[in-house]
């Protein structure tokens, strides 16, 4: 039943794009409730089932759907049904349909503004573009590798015209080999978790392993999506490619994207696209939080650039042990969450860390 909490209510919230949290009663995202908890609901043609991504419910009930079908391996992740790492990737999506990332920047309509149908996504943005990598394609993984039902066949919706986006498992696999390969591995390793004869702490671990190497293959993938970043203000580019760059830095902590974890990254996140002449902390409609997001951010890649791009490289040398990336990921969220951290510390506490490497 908590799956089923009446996110419904926060509806208007989420399609006028008002800043709100992404987040309903009990600590559920909004409009979960609105999404397909059965393949069936989703429609079909000859046997095949043709979501489609470009509709906020559609690509949002891609990983309920996912996330349902792979409860039943998480019990290392913990004790509750939100303990999954896979919980990460919906709250992405809530947070940019919140602050209308997932519109059209092109001007060339009005696919998910204010002025149209909210709940369109649009090809045309980069981050739905960027999106589609780890949604589309870690649900058709799934569904090849058995985890959705036997012989499921699914072939994406795409919108007339547009050809640059791969919609079955076949098309994705030739396109990007090592996303899906990646993804593949994870399904499997989490089947195969089962009956793994290592202790909870090291089978989560690796479940964990598996997971970040699969989301960080689809980002490096989405490179293909860089083109559209030409619609946006230089600040926005600066913060997507900051945020982009942060998930090298999570994904070698390992850390458990639970909803309730990954629920405090985002919720400081900016809630509007970036304009020019944006520069935090002096930005008057954005929190202090989404202020102080914004500033750790830029420092970590002034950090990581005045050091020739070797802070990326020393932290993940550092993430060597179990007990290691989860110091790590004890230090990204006291970083991101206490405005009176400093990036720098990630520099003096990788090394620390690493020397019990």
């Amino acid at each position: 039943m908590l799956r089923q909490t009446v996110l419904g209510l926060l509806l208007a919230c989420a399609v006028s794009f008002s800043r709100c949290s992404p987040f309903g009663d009990g600590g559920m995202l909004i409009l979960w409730a609105q999404t397909a908890s059965q393949i069936s609901e989703f429609p079909a043609q000859d046997g095949v089932v043709t979501p489609n991504p470009w509709h906020f419910y559609s690509r949002m009930s891609l990983y309920r759907l996912v996330i349902g079908a792979t409860d039943k391996y998480m019990g290392t992740m913990g004790t509750g049904n939100t303990d999954s790492p896979l919980w990460g990737l919906p709250l992405q999506l809530g947070w940019m349909l919140n602050s209308g990332r997932l519109g059209d920047p092109s001007g060339a309509s009005t696919c998910g503004l204010d002025t149209g149908d909210t709940t369109c996504i649009s090809t045309e943005s980069w981050w739905a573009c960027e999106n589609y990598f780890v949604s589309v394609l870690p649900f058709l993984s799934a569904a090849q590798n058995g985890i959705l039902g036997d012989g499921l066949q699914v072939r994406m919706q795409v919108p007339e015209g547009v050809t640059n986006y791969c919609t079955t498992y076949a098309e994705c696999a030739a396109a990007f080999p090592d996303a899906m390969a990646k993804w593949d591995q994870f399904f499997q390793g989490l089947k195969a978790s089962v009956d793994s004869p290592l202790p909870d702490a090291e089978k989560r671990d690796a479940i964990l392993g598996l997971y970040w190497e699969a989301h960080m293959a689809s980002t490096y993938a989405s490179a293909a999506c860089d083109a559209k970043k030409t619609h946006y203000s230089a600040q926005e580019v600066s913060f997507s490619q900051s945020w982009v760059n942060s998930a090298e830095f999570v994904s070698a902590a390992r850390f458990q994207s639970s909803l309730d974890n990954a629920s405090k990254f985002i919720t400081p996140l900016p809630s509007r696209i970036l304009k020019d002449g944006d520069v935090a902390p002096d930005i008057a409609d954005l929190s202090t939080e989404e202020n102080n997001s914004l500033q750790v951010f830029a420092r970590i890649d002034s950090i990581n650039a005045s050091m020739g791009g070797t802070l990326v490289t020393m932290w993940k040398r550092s993430m060597c042990s179990v007990q290691a990336r989860l110091k790590g990921a004890e230090l990204l969220e006291q970083m991101l969450l206490s405005p009176a951290s400093s990036p720098v510390t990630i520099v003096s506490m990788g090394a620390a860390i690493a020397m019990t490497c």
